[in-house]
């Protein structure tokens, strides 16, 4: 098939430019105080926001200059590269907050997770544009395509990171039905699945006490329903309008690293229902354009490595957003585009890059 390249799609690239703004503005509001009484600097976090969100919009203008099928010849690399990276991170990685999950020298660190998500989701597409007529087979076809996306769930669990796991396994679990898998076998492994995060759950103590306090914050306010009730504290009285730019209260070492996992109660505290919402809709725009990109994509590689970037930031933000809002069990992923991040951020942005190129060569 003759490939025809033009612009790139205007709507992604604005509902992500308006993101990554006003994800630098609340990373400020959010961690000036904190920055001020403990580093003694207020723009410590925004100016690294900022060079962050540089290289990844840097990265994102060349992956959206990078015919995408590039990557399909290079997926097999970078899906060992990446188990190489979890392996690695396993042995000499830097623990932060109880998870092993980062590498780095000292203030500059990356985590082999994030790049693991555009790894599989790679390799995940070009096997199944391969293979496609296998897919419909249990053995031959969804027991391979199924262990990609398991063997880095897998390395992720012994950091453990459960969050960037299920972000993984979310969007790896809708290129395969998407590339045709049966839902009769789908459902069977939907009960294997929800079998193997209860035993996740209980076999580590601190998920279990998320899930107490996912079901009655109070019944440990200042333990393991502390996060979620200052949550709720911030999203309550911002009401329709929000309290004003840079007038949060629960920033004020309330609710813990506001400018990261919750960010988005601070944008709720600040600018209200309206604020959140419009933050939400842009969200939406993005994700509405994302698959109509992989839709009308001139291949299948295409399609579904459109679907898998698009897939990844629906399911994070699904999680931060139901988690902040007490929707969801409490656990560490990040709000993309506005969370405070280093790796995160600018693999989101070439990801977005990436769904550019492609946009460029849809019908």
């Amino acid at each position: 098939m003759t490939k025809v390249r033009t612009a790139p799609d205007f709507v992604i690239l604005f509902a992500t430019l308006c993101l990554l703004g006003i994800g630098i503005v609340m990373v400020y509001s959010a961690s000036a105080v904190y920055a001020e009484n403990i580093l003694h600097d207020p723009y410590y976090f925004v100016k690294r926001q900022v060079i962050f969100a540089l290289l990844g919009v840097t990265a994102m203008y060349i992956m959206m200059n990078i015919d995408y099928w590039v990557w399909k010849k290079w997926a097999k690399v970078g899906y060992l590269a990446s188990i190489g990276l979890l392996v690695v991170v396993l042995l000499v990685g830097i623990e932060v907050n109880g998870s092993k999950s980062w590498l780095g020298i000292g203030s500059f660190g990356i985590q082999p997770g994030e790049f693991a998500k555009f790894g599989v989701v790679a390799f995940l597409a070009r096997w199944l544009s391969d293979r496609q007529k296998e897919i419909v087979l249990f053995r031959k076809g969804l027991m391979p395509a199924l262990s990609i996306p398991v063997a880095c769930f897998g390395l992720i669990m012994l950091q453990p990171d459960l969050g960037t796991g299920t972000v993984l396994m979310g969007a790896a679990i809708l290129m395969i039905f998407a590339a045709g898998a049966r839902i009769s076998h789908y459902l069977f492994f939907a009960f294997l699945g929800l079998v193997g995060f209860a035993g996740l759950v209980i076999s580590a103590p601190y998920r279990m006490d998320r899930i107490t306090a996912f079901i009655d914050p109070w019944s440990d306010p200042r333990g393991a329903g502390y996060q979620i009730i200052q949550s709720l504290y911030a999203i309550g009285p911002g009401g329709l309008f929000g309290l004003g730019l840079g007038q949060s209260r629960q920033k004020f070492a309330y609710l813990p690293e506001p400018y990261n996992d919750f960010i988005f109660s601070i944008i709720a505290e600040e600018l209200g229902f309206i604020g959140g919402t419009f933050v939400l809709l842009l969200f939406l725009l993005l994700l509405w354009r994302g698959m109509r990109v992989a839709i009308t994509a001139p291949d299948l590689f295409g399609n579904l490595l459109a679907l898998g970037i698009i897939g990844t930031i629906a399911v994070q933000v699904i999680i931060n957003v139901g988690v902040v809002t007490g929707m969801f069990p409490v656990t560490g992923i990040t709000l993309p585009f506005l969370s405070y991040g280093g790796s995160s951020l600018t693999l989101v942005l070439t990801g977005v890059g990436v769904l550019l190129n492609i946009s460029r060569f849809s019908r």
